[in-house]
């Protein structure tokens, strides 16, 4: 079973084509003109082994905020799409990682329903040209747009270079162990029979 997704969505602000490999090697071609958001995108792929190309194109004149958040969109529904029924996943993930003096934890639950909760500070407004409050952002569309439940906690750190990518990289690992097969699951893992 081939589980992989491509999306394209155009709008006034933002045209985006992505395409994602669940079971891939974490090969990655990324561009969103905020180099610090492809930075970010481009350890998730690595780190959850996910292979995936994703263009943006948006008004970032204007602001960050329409990429961010439709290129959260485009990927959620990707993942989504590649998970079809999501028949034996694991469904559960959870992940800390830390990132020299910061720490982050990510729990998802592939559940079908969107909801995210988001503990995390920053110190300045932007880390290079990535508002930092569109970290918050991003993983609120995400969850929406996967239906998953999506908790990320900063547990410490000074750095928030370092804590930007301390709480992507959890995300990476707690996704990647949540859309992993398991032998031992049949059908879905859910008391209802569907997710």
């Amino acid at each position: 079973m081939k589980r992989k997704a491509s999306l394209s969505r155009v709008t006034k602000e933002t045209q985006i084509d992505c395409s994602i490999n669940l079971d891939g090697t974490g090969t990655y071609k990324v561009s969103t003109g905020i180099r610090f958001f492809d930075h970010m995108l481009e350890l998730f792929s690595k780190h959850g082994l996910f292979d995936m190309t994703l263009k943006s194109k948006g008004d970032v004149d204007v602001d960050d905020h329409h990429t961010v958040e439709d290129v959260a969109i485009v990927i959620g529904k990707c993942i989504d799409k590649a998970l079809g029924d999501k028949s034996g996943i694991n469904r559960y993930g959870a992940a800390f990682v830390p990132m020299d003096e910061s720490l982050a934890r990510c729990v998802i639950d592939l559940s079908g329903r969107g909801h995210s909760v988001f503990h995390a500070e920053f110190t300045r407004p932007k880390v290079s040209d990535l508002s930092t409050e569109m970290i918050e952002h991003f993983f609120k569309s995400m969850a929406e747009n996967l239906k998953a439940n999506i908790h990320v906690e900063l547990l410490y750190g000074k750095n928030n270079h370092h804590r930007s990518e301390a709480i992507f990289k959890a995300f990476a690992l707690a996704l990647r162990e949540a859309v992993s097969m398991n032998t031992r699951v049949v059908g879905v893992q859910s008391t209802k029979g569907n997710l």
